[in-house]
C-alpha cells in the first residue's frame, strides 16, 4: 500500500508564479502520450463539466462528496474503482491510499467541510493518482511525480478545477496542486489546442482566468518555433544562422537557441531535431527545405522549413 499526499495547498503564504517546472511538465505530457494511444486520449476529448462536480446547496457533506468522486471516476475512465472519502486534520489538502483496489480511500483536509466549492479540485488530483497507479505511470521523486499528476489531471480534462481553486484577494490566498497557476494554464491550453476546447467560461476565479491566458500565450509559442513554418521572422533568421554554422562545422553539428539541434546522420547528411509542439517528443528531419512531417507519437501534422 502506498499513501500519496496530493493536492498540496498554500493558504495565506506567497504563491509561486511563472514556469519553473516547465521541463518536467513537458516530460509529463510526453510520458502520457507514450502510455496512452491517440485513440485512448480521444476518449478524454470532453472535459468534466462544472455541473457534474459542483457542490450544490442541497448536498449534504458526505453524499455530495461521494457524488463528485463518482463523477470524476467516470470521467477518468475508472468504472471499477470505488472512492471512499473521509475528512480529518492533516498537513496537506488531501491524500489517497494506493492499493490493488477496487476500493481506494481518500482523505480530505477538514477545512473542506466548510470550503466545499473546492472539493472537486482536491478529488480530481487524488483520483488521477489512482489512474496513474493503474497505468503504471510515475516519475521518480515526490516532486516530479506530483507534477506528473497535476499535468495528467489537467490534460485529461479535470485539472481546470485545480486552476479555478486558485484565488488571491484581500481575504487571503489559496492554491491547490504543485504546478504554478501559469503552468496549469499552459497544460490547459495544450489540451485546448488538441481537442479544440475553450475552458474559459468555466472559471469562477478571476486569478485563475488570468493564469489561463498567460499559460495559453506560452503554449502558443510552442507552435511558433523553428523549423515550423509558423515561426516568426526573428526565429527564422536565427535558425538560418545556426543552420549555416552546422553546415560549416561537420560532423558535430550544433545546438540552436530555440530548442532545435543540428546533427549529422549515418548517411553523412545534416538533419535537425526539435520537440513536437503537441507532445514534445523530439522529431528528426533532414535539412532539405520545405517539408510536411507527422509526429509518430501523437500524429500531429507539422509544416516545416528545415
Amino acid at each position: 500500500m502506498v499513501t500519496r499526499n496530493g493536492a498540496g495547498s498554500r493558504d495565506g503564504g506567497p504563491v509561486v508564479h511563472g514556469f519553473p517546472h516547465l521541463d518536467t511538465v513537458r516530460a509529463a505530457i510526453t510520458a502520457l502520450h507514450r502510455r496512452l494511444s491517440p485513440d485512448a486520449l480521444d476518449r478524454y476529448a470532453v472535459s468534466v463539466l462544472p455541473v457534474d462536480v459542483a457542490f450544490s446547496d442541497a448536498d449534504e457533506l458526505h453524499p455530495g462528496t461521494q457524488r463528485i468522486a463518482r463523477a470524476l471516476v467516470r470521467h477518468l475512465r475508472l468504472p471499477d474503482a470505488r472512492m471512499i472519502v473521509g475528512f480529518r486534520e492533516m498537513e496537506y489538502a488531501a491524500s489517497v491510499e494506493l492499493t490493488a483496489g477496487p476500493e481506494y480511500f481518500i482523505e480530505l483536509n477538514n477545512r473542506f467541510r466548510t470550503h466545499r466549492r473546492d472539493i472537486g479540485a482536491a478529488l480530481a488530483h487524488e483520483v488521477t493518482h489512482v489512474l496513474l497507479h493503474r497505468l503504471g505511470l510515475s516519475f521518480p521523486g515526490t516532486r516530479d511525480n506530483e507534477i506528473l499528476t497535476d499535468t495528467v489531471t489537467t490534460y485529461l480534462g479535470a485539472g481546470w478545477l485545480l486552476l479555478d481553486a486558485f484565488r488571491e484577494d484581500a481575504v487571503g490566498r489559496q492554491k491547490l496542486g504543485y504546478l504554478t497557476p501559469e503552468e496549469f494554464g499552459y497544460v490547459l491550453a495544450k489540451r485546448a489546442l488538441v481537442f479544440d476546447e475553450d475552458p474559459s467560461p468555466w472559471f469562477t476565479s478571476p486569478q485563475g482566468y488570468t493564469a489561463w491566458t498567460r499559460g495559453r500565450d506560452r503554449a502558443r509559442r510552442d507552435a511558433r518555433r523553428p523549423p515550423l513554418t509558423a515561426a516568426g521572422w526573428t526565429g527564422r533568421h536565427r535558425y538560418a544562422l545556426d543552420r549555416r554554422y552546422a553546415h560549416q562545422h561537420p560532423p558535430a553539428g550544433s545546438a540552436g537557441s530555440g530548442g532545435y539541434a543540428f546533427e549529422y546522420g549515418p548517411d553523412g547528411r545534416l538533419r535537425v531535431s526539435f520537440p513536437c509542439p503537441t507532445c514534445h517528443q523530439r522529431i528528426r528531419l533532414p535539412v532539405r527545405g520545405r517539408v510536411r512531417a507527422r509526429c509518430g507519437l501523437c500524429r500531429t501534422i507539422l509544416e516545416c522549413e528545415t
